[in-house]
C-alpha cells in the first residue's frame, strides 16, 4: 500500500453521537441543527435535503425527484422508498414524433414531462419517521432553514456561478442556452443579465413563498392543491404535457432493498427503475477477484474496476426501465453464478471494447445521516442535468426537472416512453451493514459515475483500510464520454501517475487526463459507523462544497 493513499487535505470528522454529510456546508449546518434539537436522521435529511434545493439550486430542487435508504433503528429494518415521477398521461412518442423529433427535448416544457417526485418523498418519509421512528420535529420547523435562505439569501458558490454562466452562453448549443426562459433568467441572474458572481447573496423569494406554503399545507399543495394546477397550466400554455390530474395520481412506493454479499458484509441499494443493481453487480464481479492483493492505484486496479464496470453495464442497459414495464431478471443478475460470468471476461492484457456511448451526465446531491438513536439515512435527490428543464412555472421559484428528457423514442428500446411510466434512473443511495447493522452510509452524485464512484469508495475502504477522507479523496477515474464525444474514454484526474496511465493507454485504453478534483467525478460522501465504539467518521468530497459535522 503506497502510504500516499493515506493522505488527505482534510481531516475525516469524527463523532461519537451523531454524523451528517452533505455536498453543501448550510445543508449540512440545517441538518445538524435539527439533530442537535434530538431529530432523528429522517428528519435532519429532510432539513438539510430541503435547504440544499435552495442553496444548490442547479443540482437539485424540488421539481425533481429523491430516493431513499432509510434504517430504523427500532423495528431493525431497512427500507427503500423509491420517490421518481412518472410520465404524464399524454406523454407517448406519437405526440413527439408529430412535433418532427426523433429525441425528446431535454429543455423546456417538453423536457418536463415527469411529475417530480422530491417533495412526496420527504412527506412519505416523515409520516414513516412519525410513525415507526418517534420523531418529534414538526414539519413546518423541518423546513424553516430551506425558507430562511430562499427568503434572505445565500452566498453563490463558485459551482453555481460556472454552471449558470454555462447555461447562459447564447453562443453555446440549443442544449444549454437557458436564457430564452423568462423566468430563469429573472431568478438566476442579476439585473445585468450576467450570473451572480461567487460569494454574492442570491434570493429565491418566488421559492421562498412556495416553500413557506408547503410548510404549512404539507404535500398537497405541491399535487393536489394550487401549485399542481399553476404548475400544469403554465407547462400545457407553453406546449408542455403533465396535467394536474398527473400530479394527483403520484404516489411514492416504498421498495424492498436489493443486496448482495460483499466480502462478508452486506450491500445495499435501491432496484429498478434505479441503477442501483449495477452498482451491485460490480461488487458481485469485483467479489471474484482477490482485489487487496492489487495494488490499490496500479495501473491493475483501474483497469479492473473499469472493467468491471463496462460488464456490469451491458446488463443494466439490456434491462433497466420501470419494472412495472417490463420483467427485469434480478436475481440471475446479481446471482453468484452470474458474477463469475462476467468476471471470466475480463483479461488484464486489454480491455473489452463495448460500442454503446455511456453518457456520464447527472447533476444530483447525495447525503447521508446517522443519528444518536442508531437510524440512518441514505438520500439522493436531482433534477437530472444542471437546472434540469430549465422551465420554471411562473411565479413558483420551481425549477422542473428533465429527468423524463432520457426516455428513448424508439418503441423496441427497454426503456420506451409511455403515458404513467417511471424513466430509467442514475439515482442509486447505498448501504453496507456489517454484523446486521449499518456500517457505511455512502453515495455519490454524478449518473453514469454513480456506480464507478460508488466502486471506488467500497474497495478503498473495505479492502484496502483506508480513513474515509483519504477515500473520498483519493484520485478517481469515470468511464464514459462527454458532450459531443463520439465514443467512450477514460477520463483519470491528473494526480494519477504518469507511468499509471501510461499503462492503462498500452492495454488500449483511451484515457483522457482532467483536472484534479473535477466534479466531473461527482461529489462523494461517507459515513462510517464504528461496530463496537460506535463512533462515527464522516466525509465530505473537496470537488463539491460540503461538509460533514458531528457531535
Amino acid at each position: 500500500m503506497n502510504n500516499q493513499a493515506f493522505w488527505s487535505y482534510r481531516p475525516t470528522t469524527m463523532a461519537p453521537n451523531v454524523m451528517i454529510t452533505t455536498p453543501h456546508y448550510l445543508a449540512s449546518q440545517a441538518g445538524m441543527k435539527v439533530l442537535q434539537e434530538g431529530g432523528n436522521a429522517v428528519e435532519a435529511a429532510i432539513a438539510a435535503a430541503s435547504t440544499i434545493g435552495v442553496v444548490y439550486p442547479h443540482m437539485n430542487g424540488i421539481g425533481g425527484d429523491n430516493f431513499w435508504l432509510i434504517y430504523n433503528s427500532n423495528d431493525k429494518e431497512l427500507k427503500g422508498l423509491n420517490s421518481s415521477g412518472r410520465s404524464g398521461e399524454y406523454a407517448t412518442i406519437d405526440f413527439y414524433k408529430k412535433q418532427g423529433l426523433g429525441t425528446i427535448p431535454a429543455r423546456g416544457p417538453l423536457g418536463a414531462n415527469t411529475v417530480p417526485g422530491a417533495v412526496a418523498g420527504w412527506e412519505r418519509a416523515y409520516v414513516y419517521s412519525v410513525e415507526r421512528m418517534k420523531g418529534n420535529i414538526t414539519w413546518e420547523h423541518l423546513l424553516q432553514s430551506s425558507i430562511h435562505y430562499a427568503k434572505e439569501g445565500f452566498p453563490v458558490t463558485p459551482s453555481q456561478e460556472y454552471w449558470t454562466n454555462i447555461n447562459l452562453d447564447e453562443t453555446n448549443n440549443q442544449f444549454r442556452n437557458l436564457q430564452r426562459f423568462s423566468e430563469f433568467k429573472k431568478i438566476f441572474t442579476k439585473t445585468t443579465g450576467f450570473s451572480y458572481h461567487s460569494g454574492e447573496i442570491m434570493k429565491q423569494k418566488d421559492l421562498a413563498i412556495t416553500l413557506e406554503r408547503l410548510s404549512k399545507e404539507g404535500s398537497r399543495l405541491f399535487y393536489q392543491g394550487e401549485v399542481a394546477k399553476i404548475i400544469a397550466e403554465d407547462l400545457q400554455s407553453n406546449g408542455g404535457l403533465l396535467t394536474y390530474d398527473d400530479f394527483v395520481s403520484h404516489r411514492s412506493d416504498w421498495v424492498k432493498p436489493l443486496s448482495v454479499d460483499y466480502r462478508g458484509y452486506g450491500v445495499y441499494n435501491l432496484p429498478p427503475n434505479t441503477q442501483g443493481f449495477a452498482s451491485l453487480s460490480i461488487l458481485n464481479i469485483l467479489n471474484q477477484f482477490d482485489v487487496p492483493e492489487i495494488e490499490e492505484g496500479s495501473a491493475d486496479y483501474y483497469h479492473l474496476l473499469i472493467e468491471a464496470t463496462k460488464l456490469a453495464f451491458e446488463d443494466r442497459d439490456q434491462y433497466l426501465t420501470d419494472p412495472d414495464f417490463s420483467h427485469i431478471p434480478l436475481d440471475e443478475l446479481l446471482a453468484l453464478k452470474r458474477g463469475m460470468e462476467l468476471a471470466a471476461q475480463i483479461d488484464f492484457t486489454k480491455p473489452i471494447n463495448f460500442q454503446k456511448q455511456l453518457d456520464p451526465k447527472g447533476d444530483t446531491v447525495w447525503l447521508g445521516v446517522v443519528d444518536q438513536y442508531g437510524n440512518a439515512v441514505s438520500l439522493i435527490q436531482s433534477i437530472y442535468h444542471e437546472f434540469g428543464s430549465g422551465f420554471i412555472p411562473k411565479d413558483t421559484g420551481i425549477v422542473l426537472q428533465n429527468r423524463g428528457s432520457f426516455f428513448s423514442l424508439d418503441e423496441n428500446h427497454v426503456n420506451c416512453l409511455l403515458p404513467k411510466k417511471r424513466t430509467y434512473h442514475t439515482l442509486n443511495p447505498a448501504m453496507i451493514f456489517k454484523g446486521g447493522e449499518p456500517y457505511l452510509v455512502y453515495g455519490t452524485m454524478g449518473g453514469e459515475g454513480q456506480p464507478q464512484t460508488q466502486a471506488a469508495l467500497v474497495t478503498r475502504i473495505l479492502d484496502y483500510h483506508m480513513p474515509i477522507q483519504a477515500a473520498i479523496e483519493a484520485p478517481r477515474w469515470l468511464y464514459g464520454r462527454t458532450w459531443g464525444a463520439e465514443s467512450n474514454s477514460v477520463k483519470i484526474e491528473g494526480r494519477v501517475p504518469n507511468e499509471t496511465t501510461e499503462s492503462l493507454r498500452k492495454r488500449g485504453h483511451q484515457v483522457e487526463i482532467v483536472e484534479d478534483f473535477t466534479d466531473v467525478m461527482g461529489h462523494a460522501g461517507v459515513i462510517k459507523i464504528d461496530p463496537d465504539s460506535k463512533i462515527k467518521f464522516g466525509g465530505a468530497d473537496p470537488r463539491g462544497d460540503g461538509a460533514a459535522l458531528g457531535f
